[in-house]
């Protein structure tokens, strides 16, 4: 049976859409965190979405297990499949046209193997933005953003991946096309149902198309990177500059001493801006599509107020590009410098903005009372409630030990996040790797009304079976 059915899904592609070389199908069943690792029968690259249609139909006749997957960025194992089932990977990258791009509309129709890189410097060439930013742009994938409802540095002024949707297309789990590229803002027709598939992980379908909002591309950009004493005094100027600048804050991400130590450290060309260190600081951006210096005065006053006020040690503001990007590659470099410190367990969490300065505290005191040594490294995106709460093994701890620990440090982190009205994920999505814990964060009624939804699209539970979603659908095999 095994034979008959790749033999029929290999018919629904072209021969580069075909990989069942163990050596050619390795990069695609390992994550890049090297947590989750998978096997497939084969994996597809379907070309067109008839070609996607065409390999989940042969797939469900056959009764095998489709895993979708995009650049295979993602930070859970959303795209991973099991070793030693009957599966494969559904690889969208060649996929990769910018089908229609209208500056009128503000929009561009893309195919979900896109590069989110790509589909920046296209809108950008059209002298549009297209917002969302992170650390993977240029590998990442639209198909994956949307599926996992991703965010990134300018989430406080554009929202996630949810917000920058108007449309999409997509296969059904019984092989159909449904053509949702629709360039509506507004369409009070019943149900949203692009809705089912922004952050469904590929468990409802396959996205193979989308219609992006875009937005006037800036002409004033001004950078500032702020010294504060603590957290709780970032919220506050969170609220005074986005207020200041009449709600043009479009990126606002913490950064604590020690991840700047690491960064000085072990990441070359990074420098402080403010000459000695101080306890927290904020980089914060702002932008406008008017040129002149109205912004860069309207923050400079506020930064001011601050700094009277004791919420502001120290502050500088780019006065080129130049010197913004070296502001931007700290942000990049306390990323990767945390890999020269040891083992890092990693959260990714949201509270309510108003509570991250609690939440920075209960969690601190509640890892160091679990493991005392741990170096929480907490950073990122607060402007939109969304922490990075990383923890840096101690000092000369074994890493393999350490790690093994995982787990219990997420049940611990996550405790405190729900607590405080918060989620165990923010911008990374469930996967594989938070599956188990939707019983925790989700009430009965919610999960009832998800697992009807997987059941009524997928009845034979074949899209993604492992990720996302617990219960019958989404048990690990024994």
């Amino acid at each position: 049976m095994t034979d008959a059915a790749l033999a029929s899904l290999r018919a629904a592609v072209d021969a580069p859409g075909w990989i069942d070389d163990p050596s050619d199908m390795a990069p695609y069943l390992m994550e890049q965190r090297g947590r989750f690792s998978g096997g497939a029968l084969a994996v597809v690259r379907p070309s067109t979405t008839e070609q996607v249609a065409a390999v989940v139909t042969a797939a469900r006749a056959g009764r095998i297990q489709i895993v979708p997957q995009g650049g295979n960025t993602g930070l859970v194992g959303a795209s991973m499949s099991y070793p030693g089932e009957r599966a494969v990977v559904l690889s969208l990258q060649r996929m990769n046209r910018i089908r229609e791009l209208d500056v009128l509309d503000y929009s561009a129709t893309v195919e979900a193997g896109c590069i989110l890189a790509n589909v920046q410097k296209a809108a950008e060439d059209a002298d549009r933005l297209f917002p969302l930013s992170l650390g993977s742009e240029g590998s990442c994938t639209i198909g994956g953003l949307l599926s996992t409802n991703a965010g990134g540095t300018m989430t406080i002024r554009y929202g996630n991946m949810r917000e920058l949707i108007l449309g999409i297309e997509a296969v059904l789990p019984d092989g159909r096309i449904w053509n949702g590229l629709r360039r509506l803002h507004k369409n009070n027709t019943g149900y949203d149902l692009k809705h089912l598939f922004i952050g469904g992980e590929g468990t409802l379908g396959i996205v193979t198309a989308a219609v992006l909002k875009l937005f006037p591309r800036p002409r004033q950009i001004e950078t500032a990177f702020v010294a504060v004493p603590d957290p709780k005094a970032a919220i506050e100027l969170l609220a005074r500059l986005r207020a200041a600048t009449g709600n043009s804050l479009s990126g606002f991400e913490l950064i604590p001493r020690m991840l700047m130590d690491f960064a000085l450290k072990h990441i070359e060309k990074v420098t402080d801006p403010l000459g000695e260190p101080h306890p927290w600081y904020i980089l914060a951006e702002a932008s406008t599509g008017t040129e002149g210096d109205m912004l860069r005065s309207a923050i400079e006053q506020a930064l001011g107020t601050a700094m009277e006020d004791g919420l502001v040690l120290d502050a500088t503001l780019a006065e080129s590009e130049t010197q913004r990007g070296a502001l931007w590659f700290i942000r990049e470099a306390i990323v990767q410098s945390q890999k020269f410190e040891g083992g890092s367990i990693k959260h990714d969490i949201s509270v309510p903005v108003s509570r991250v300065a609690d939440f920075i505290a209960r969690a601190g005191a509640a890892v160091t009372a679990a493991m005392p040594g741990i170096r929480p490294v907490p950073f990122g995106h607060v402007g939109d409630g969304n922490i990075h709460f990383n923890l840096t093994q101690p000092v000369g701890a074994d890493q393999k030990a350490y790690m093994a620990e995982w787990e219990r440090m997420n049940h611990v982190v996550h405790e405190v996040a729900l607590d405080l009205g918060g989620s165990i994920s923010a911008e990374h999505g469930i996967g594989r790797f938070k599956r188990d814990e939707m019983r925790l964060v989700k009430s009965p009624p919610e999960l009832d009304m998800m697992l009807a939804i997987k059941a009524a699209l997928d009845p034979e539970g074949l899209m993604n079976p492992h990720a996302l979603l617990p219960g019958p659908n989404g048990d690990d095999p024994k």
